[in-house]
């Protein structure tokens, strides 16, 4: 964890309540995990974990990173996956889809464009973080060409459980 003190004000998520709350200059804040182009701070002041889009990087004294269509190659279906593989669980340095919490990805063709849905569950339903991961990620599909509809619907059966990371988490995780 890297300490840092805030160079201004700065809007921030709260963990895992989701409630907006602004951060003030000079707070002293520790960079617990920055992927999926958001910034996780571990902020003692305000008594928990806070999450900080991409484009407030610089007042972490990190980089801004721009909100920006997913730039992927290959046909709709490839480009959903590398979407879906941009979204955090802000508390876990896995994507959604290497987590194994990503249950099923439909698209559907349509005038004048293409609806994807998504099947998606948490690591634990009593996650708070839950609405705003799935937010994010029906973000992201949404910014894709050709896509004009989405939805990404929390579902728990079958409940989620470990033996669903991929290789590639696990190992992230350390658990490979």
């Amino acid at each position: 964890m890297e300490r840092i003190e805030l160079s201004r004000d700065v809007q921030a998520v709260q963990i895992p309540a989701g409630q907006t709350t602004l951060l003030e200059r000079g707070t002293e804040a520790y960079i617990t995990q920055s992927l999926g182009g958001t910034y996780t701070l571990q902020v003692p002041e305000y008594g928990g974990l806070f999450r900080i889009a991409g484009r407030d990087g610089d007042a972490i004294g990190k980089e801004v990173i721009e909100e920006e269509a997913i730039v992927a190659e290959g046909d709709l279906e490839e480009q959903v996956w590398t979407a879906l593989k941009t979204c955090y669980d802000p508390e876990i340095p896995v994507n959604i889809v290497d987590l194994g919490l990503v249950y099923s990805m439909e698209i559907t063709p349509g005038d004048p464009g293409n609806r994807v849905d998504v099947k998606m569950t948490l690591t634990a339903p009593g996650c708070g973080m839950g609405a705003s991961i799935a937010a994010d990620a029906r973000y992201k599909i949404l910014a894709l060409p050709g896509v004009t509809d989405a939805d990404v619907e929390l579902v728990w059966d079958p409940p989620w459980n470990p033996q669903m990371i991929s290789d590639e988490g696990k190992q992230r995780l350390g658990m490979a």
